[in-house]
């Protein structure tokens, strides 16, 4: 067991001396570290320092935790916080940087990346070779590599020239003379007069490798200013041709900096425009309100069955854009919204030979369902969805199109930036609205690319197509966060300022339009005195002295800090410290949490939605105006009988002799149809109308179209005579099989569209010679679930997980770095490995325990062959089965004697 009074040797070590709310802190920052839980913390410290997980981490740290880390790459190993605060700082200082350095080195100590106390400060090895520069794998830092590195294939005779020649004595080995080369071009006074004489070419050669790239080509000949360079070391050869600035000479030209320029602050969102709120909320309402008409719109056009899914699945090119032009919007909003359905759930292959897109019977749920709740279910299913509609029409990586509603378009990092972006526009003043801009540099600073800077990055392009999608879904209104788009992330409304008014604020983290910055190093309350020899750490609280659990009762205990996760068995070790968690964005919702905040957004939005309308304008054009959104039953019975002719604040719809006969199909009579124009208008019915409903009654159904394969059937043989004559039913192949009866070799609904493109009305009828009537059947596809959104990695454990696995560590660690008494009966073992002692042997030892009230270290292996180590204390002992109370565990349990591999004794100060 770790001393704390001891420096750690190993991540292992300063794991072992933290205690379970930095534990927890780090599970829950890298949670792919649980998957599956570690046994014990050396096995945790080496899965912290694996490649995967070590990546995953960087990626996840801010800019200047980011900087942080690379400085520590191209420091010493280890080094001390003061220079590393040099490296970040320079040599003139900057106070926001010394300010800001406690908490990234506390974000890096609280990841696992960086241990040991400040006056030896180490990067994890992984995180070092990743961030090292190198030839091959430049640093952001443009450094090159050091004078010792630089001189490893150097010949010693070659060294001893550049030592002489740069004016230090002479040395008898050549590692001592590398020594005084480092030494020399990281003393400031030394290197300024060495650099004094050098000539203008010189030292604008210099300048040029300064900040990187610090390698450069020479001819087999360089010119004199370059070889007066070569001569001193101040660049050194790296191969034929190439050659390098060192380290310690491009540190000393930038005046100590490791970075040409640090950012310890996040860049403000400033906010463009600012609107009032009143004017927000009613344009994003008005705007929900097209989304929802939209969506409606799609799947009506899809009602008797959509298009055809393609081979590899999605939506063909020529089907999109057929969708694009019945919405009336571009290509790439036609495929938001088809995805958008889909991700609700509204939308889905029907799973047949012939498979098509249709809707869900979830979409005759959601139609019954109020406005609002519509809009919050198309909202929540939007912010959760890794399914990105912006990549469409895009390549993957075999170089295949990405189609719409087909694979390959989830992004596992879309819910978070759209969850992120929204929280940054929730932190402006209400009514105001950001520059696309200024979102674009936080995202940056917050989640920084480790290579080259782009603007085309994935996070860039994601947070571009959120800050369009929630407009087009009504999340905000022109440009701003809108009030129920606020409640729909649970954030607390907006006052003055863009403060909270009330409710809980979720945010934990600097303000969004502006930074913040804690300086100094955090110390906790209720700490209690350092422990003897202990280093104080930035970002760090001191080790406090716990007493053991077998000495302190309750009122000894150090209540745990506020904020911090009750503890559990690992509070019986002998450290604890607590790492300051720097400030950070808040979490997303959980799923009941995002129920709640979208009822509430639902309740925000109703107010504003306008009310459905039961009457209609009929006007003397044979059109009909809708002032707003009609009531359903209306609304589905217009669009029957009438075409939608235009859109907009009010719907025009255009009633044509196929419209109504389209009616009439549908079971509905002329005296049906003059009755619901004349209860739904506001105005008289206009003869127009009239007549034109009379006349396609009475010529509907004159002609019967039935199954022969298909015939025709008439009352009045030269209506027959004029289709045989007719050159346009060629195609359909007719022949008179009676006076009044034609027969077609073409089926019964290309028989009818045939005819009716000839301007008849014809009427199905069955083969009993009853008139079909044709309504729009619903095709709906079997019951669906909405698609699972992706995961960036593993999910993010909750806190009954994290307070599990935080005691099954400390379990398996308190069982494998117990000491034991050595025992001549016991197999030699070592460390890791299970006790082994006999059956007599093991129950001996246990029975001797009962009796002495020993704890014992045991070897088990349980029914699934899984083997572990406990101390336990025996209680009993009996038909095979030993009662006892688990230290690891901290309760009791009851173990069967021939699953135990062996037994041991603790040592005496242990027991």
């Amino acid at each position: 067991m770790s001393d704390p009074a001891t420096p750690p040797r190993s991540l292992a070590e300063d794991l072992r001396v933290r205690d379970d709310a930095s534990l927890t802190v780090l599970l829950r920052s890298r949670p792919d570290l649980i998957t599956p839980v570690p046994t014990d913390l050396t096995q945790l410290a080496t899965r912290a320092g694996t490649r995967a997980s070590v990546v995953r981490a960087l990626e996840r740290l801010d800019r200047f935790a980011l900087q942080t880390a690379e400085a520590l790459a191209v420091a010493a190993d280890p080094a001390t916080y003061d220079e590393l605060l040099a490296l970040m700082a320079g040599d003139e200082g900057d106070p926001a940087v010394t300010g800001a350095l406690p908490h990234a080195l506390g974000t890096l100590r609280e990841q696992a990346l960086v241990w040991g106390a400040d006056d030896r400060l180490r990067l994890v090895r992984t995180a070092r070779e990743l961030l090292t520069p190198s030839p091959q794998h430049p640093s952001p830092t443009g450094l090159g590599p050091t004078v010792q590195e630089a001189t490893a294939g150097m010949s010693p005779g070659r060294i001893q020239e550049i030592v002489t020649t740069a004016g230090l004595p002479s040395t008898h080995d050549a590692v001592s003379a590398v020594s005084a080369l480092t030494a020399l071009f990281s003393d400031r006074t030394r290197m300024t007069a060495l650099l004094a004489d050098a000539p203008e070419e010189s030292r604008e050669v210099l300048a040029r490798l300064v900040w990187g790239p610090p390698y450069g080509q020479v001819t087999a000949d360089p010119a004199a200013h370059l070889r007066r360079l070569l001569d001193r070391g101040l660049l050194l050869p790296t191969a034929p041709g190439t050659v390098v600035l060192p380290r310690e000479v491009a540190l000393h030209l930038r005046s100590g900096r490791a970075h040409r320029a640090t950012e310890p602050l996040p860049p403000p969102v400033e906010p463009a425009s600012t609107h009032r709120p009143q004017v927000v909320d009613t344009t994003a309402a008005g705007q929900a309100y097209t989304a929802l008409a939209t969506v409606e719109e799609l799947l009506k056009d899809w009602h008797e069955g959509g298009p055809t899914v393609l081979r590899a699945g999605g939506l063909s090119v020529r089907d999109l854009k057929r969708t694009a032009v019945a919405l009336d919007v571009p290509e790439p909003v036609a495929a938001f919204w088809t995805e958008l359905a889909y991700a609700a759930g509204l939308l889905a292959s029907d799973g047949e030979a012939d498979e098509r897109f249709a809707a869900t019977p979830a979409y005759d749920e959601w139609l019954e369902q109020p406005a609002a709740e519509r809009w919050a279910r198309l909202a929540e299913s939007w912010l959760a969805a890794t399914r990105t509609a912006g990549v469409v029409g895009g390549r993957d990586a075999k170089d295949r199109t990405l189609s719409a509603l087909g694979p390959g378009l989830d992004r596992s990092a879309a819910p978070e930036v759209r969850h992120r972006v929204l929280t940054l526009l929730a932190g402006l003043p209400q009514g105001a609205s950001p520059s696309p801009e200024s979102v674009l540099a936080r995202l940056r600073w917050e989640r920084p690319l480790r290579g080259p800077q782009r603007d085309d990055d994935l996070r860039a392009r994601l947070a571009r197509w959120t800050l369009n999608e929630a407009e087009l879904l009504g999340v905000t209104g022109r440009g701003a966060l809108s009030a129920h788009g606020r409640a729909l992330l649970g954030a607390p409304e907006a006052g003055p300022g863009g403060k909270p008014a009330g409710g809980r604020d979720r945010s934990s983290g600097p303000s969004a339009t502006g930074p913040t910055a804690t300086t100094g190093p955090t110390t906790l309350t209720g700490a209690t005195a350092s422990a003897p020899g202990a280093v104080a750490t930035h970002g760090a609280a001191p080790a406090a002295a716990i007493p053991s659990a077998s000495t302190a009762g309750p009122a000894d205990r150090t209540p745990p800090p506020t904020g911090a996760t009750s503890t559990g068995p690992g509070d019986k070790l002998p450290v604890h410290h607590e790492h300051p968690r720097p400030a950070g964005p808040p979490e997303p919702l959980s799923p009941v949490e995002q129920a709640v905040a979208s009822a509430a957004a639902a309740r925000l939005l109703a107010p504003l939605l306008p009310e459905p309308l039961d009457h209609v304008l009929l006007q003397a054009d044979l059109t009909a105006v809708a002032p707003g959104p009609l009531r359903r039953p209306l609304a589905d019975t217009l669009g029957v009988l009438a075409d939608v002719e235009s859109k907009g604040g009010a719907t025009v719809y255009r009633f044509t002799p196929g419209s109504v006969r389209r009616a009439l199909d549908a079971g509905r009579s002329a005296s049906d149809l003059h009755a619901f124009l004349a209860e739904h208008s506001r105005t008289p019915v206009p003869q127009p109308l009239a007549y034109l409903i009379d006349d396609v009654a009475r010529r509907h159904g004159h002609l019967r179209v039935g199954a022969a394969s298909a015939y025709v059937r008439c009352d009045d043989d030269a209506v027959l005579n004029e289709i045989l004559a007719d050159k346009r039913a060629a195609g359909l192949r007719l022949r008179r099989l009676a006076p009044t009866v034609l027969a077609a070799q073409a089926d019964p609904a290309g028989l009818l569209e045939g005819l009716r493109a000839m301007g008849f009305a014809p009427a199905a009828e069955s083969a009993e010679g009853d008139v079909l009537i044709t309504r729009a059947d619903a095709h709906r596809t079997p019951p669906r679930s909405a698609p699972e959104p992706v995961p960036d990695g593993p999910p993010t454990p909750d806190a009954t997980l994290l307070a599990a696995a935080v005691r099954a560590i400390r379990a398996g660690d308190l069982a494998s770095t117990t000491p034991r008494k050595p025992s001549g009966a016991a197999t030699a073992m070592t460390g890791g490995e299970l006790p082994r002692t006999t059956p007599a042997e093991t129950l001996a030892t246990m029975q001797a325990a009962v009796l002495t009230g020993e704890s014992l270290w045991i070897g088990y292996v349980n029914a699934e062959g899984s083997a572990s180590q406990r101390v336990i204390a025996p209680v009993r002992v009996e038909g095979g089965f030993v009662t006892a109370y688990d230290h690891t565990a901290d309760e009791v349990r009851t173990y069967p004697l021939h699953r135990i591999t062996g037994v041991a004794e603790l040592a005496d100060d242990q027991i």
